[in-house]
Order: structure tokens, then sequence, then C-alpha cells
């Protein structure tokens, strides 16, 4: 094993980072985005509590506004986080239930439609979520559609690629509402939209393209989920957010990062991706997170994998033919 992948390999140095982040946030606000602050949806998870506590480090409180957008698959514990992390930060927030919206354009409806065409039996008061499963073993990533009736009685069947299509464009519709009053309320403020990926989920393509995918700035996509969390507890944010374990918050049932769409849970997959990153062998890997080397072969396939199915979320449209564009960046 090279001598400098050690389990320490993801420490950084806070202090540094943060105010490094926090210069880069101010610059980029007045010299290129020319806004006069932030606006950022807090869902209650580590990753937007970072984005929103690093946006008020570096701007002060009063130039941050924080968006509580709850619907009706929402957690409670997570609006009451980011009720908490708003309070704790002292900064202008606003709640506002999205539930409405999303009914009315579809949402709850045609997920339940394609549910149904899976478990005709599914009604009211029953719960549902996606769970991946099959690219660690080295097996084609499959979804199983996960159902709890009135009883509490649980049911699973593998999803045909149509229903699962349906499911997830539905949910989107929540990504994209939500991002629609972000931009509402940035345009009305001369603000700018913070988006909270960490480096896990922009690299995997796990977000929403046009949802929670779009944004002015990025805060922390080059950090690792491991990092993020060690950052939250430097910047002294309230245990309940320090503590908080990665979920979507999408469907109705509880559903980790993990079950939906990652191969392992965030602290091994930070480490396989930063070896992938870093060059090191699956048999570097295999012997840092105690793991035969096929499965650690497999590990490298699935990132790959989902990079190469996720890239063009990253992409602008596409020109037909191409336009100087001079002001176009993404990163400064």
């Amino acid at each position: 094993m090279s001598k400098n992948f050690t389990e320490n390999v993801l420490d950084l140095d806070y202090k540094s980072e943060v105010n490094s982040i926090c210069e880069s946030l101010k610059r980029i606000l007045i010299n290129k985005l020319k806004r006069r602050g932030f606006v950022v949806a807090i869902s209650g998870g580590i990753d937007s509590s970072v984005s929103v506590a690093l946006a008020v480090k570096a701007l002060g409180k009063d130039r941050v506004l924080g968006l509580l957008l709850p619907e009706q698959d929402s957690s409670d514990k997570s609006s009451d986080r980011g009720q908490i992390l708003a309070e704790h930060l002292g900064i202008e927030y606003i709640k506002q239930d999205i539930r409405k919206p999303l009914e009315a354009i579809g949402c709850y409806e045609w997920r339940d439609q394609a549910i149904k065409r899976t478990f005709p039996e599914y009604g009211e008061g029953w719960k549902n979520k996606i769970v991946i499963s099959g690219g660690v073993e080295g097996k084609f990533n499959s979804f199983k559609l996960v159902v709890q009736d009135t009883s509490g009685q649980m049911f699973e069947k593998r999803l045909q690629i149509k229903e699962y299509l349906e499911i997830v464009a539905a949910t989107n519709y929540k990504q994209r509402i939500r991002k629609t009053i972000e931009y509402f309320h940035a345009d009305r403020l001369n603000y700018a939209v913070v988006g909270t990926p960490n480096r896990l989920e922009y690299d995997q393509g796990f977000f929403v393209k046009n949802g929670d995918g779009a944004a002015d700035v990025k805060p922390i996509a080059h950090l690792y989920k491991t990092q993020v969390y060690a950052m939250a507890k430097y910047l002294g944010l309230p245990d309940v957010i320090c503590n908080a374990t990665p979920t979507t918050d999408t469907y109705s049932l509880p559903q980790g990062q993990d079950e939906f769409y990652f191969a392992l849970p965030y602290q091994q997959m930070d480490i396989a991706l930063w070896a992938l990153n870093n060059n090191k062998s699956a048999e570097d890997l295999s012997k840092m997170l105690h793991i035969d080397m096929k499965h650690a072969e497999y590990l490298y396939k699935d990132i790959e994998s989902k990079r190469r199915a996720t890239a063009m979320l990253h992409w602008n449209a596409i020109l037909v033919e191409p336009v100087a564009e001079p002001y176009t960046t993404s990163y400064i």
C-alpha cells in the first residue's frame, strides 16, 4: 500500500480551508456575480448546513437568506434541523410548504400511478422508496421498489425501467420547484443562489439537472462528505446537525443515500473516490477498506459507470454551431 494512503488521507487544515472558501465566496459574489448576498435552501442535512454557515461566515448573517421548503414526504426531523440551524446562525429564513404546487403539477399523481403498476394494491397511507442493488457485485445496477402498507408490513419488487424512470421523474419535480423558489428570492433581493453538493455527489452526478444541480456558486463541491462533516464540527454547528445521518429526504420511507445511489456508506465511498482520483490500485483500496480485490474492482467500475451515465448533467446546452462566449467561467 502506498505510504500516503492512510486512514487520515482526508484530513484538512479546517481553519485554512474555511478562510479560503470564505474569501473565494466574497470575491465571486462581488467580482463575478455582482450580487448583494446569498440564498441557500436548508434541508437540515450536513451539506446545506455547512454551505449556509460558510455563506454567513463570508458575508455576515444579514446578507444570507435561508429557505426551508418541506413537502408531503419530507421528514419532520429535517425541517426541525433546518430551523434550528437558521436560528443558530441568526439568519432570516422563510418556511414554505411546497406540497400544493407539487400536487398541482402532478408530482404525487404521476409517482403513484407508476407505483400502482408494480403494486396495484398501493393506496392512501402507504409509503415508498427506491433502493439500488447489483453494482458492487459486478452486475448491472438495478432498482427495487419498497412499499409499506398501513399496517406497517413491507413489500419489495424489482422495478421495470419505465416505472423507475417515471417515479424518478416525478420526484425530480421536488428539486426543481425548490430551485424555482430559490431563484425567485434571489431575483427579488439581488442575491446569488448557493448550490450545496459535496464532492461525492458532484462527481457521481447525484443531483437533478435544473433542480438541486442549478446554482450560481457551489462552495463545497471540492470537499468529500467526510470533510464536510468535520467542517461542521469545526464551525460549531449544533450537534443535531453534526450527527445527522445522510438521507435523500425525497421518499416517504426513510432512505439512506447508499440505498438509493451510492454503493457504500459515504465514509467508504469517499475513500474509494479519493483512491481512484489519486491513481491508487484496487489492491490498495481493498486493504484500506478491508474488502476483497473483486469488491474493490467493482467499486472502481461503479464509480466510472456513474460518471459516464451522468456526464450530461454537468453540461450546458449543446450548441448546433459554436458561439463566442467571452464571459463563460466554471471556476475562479
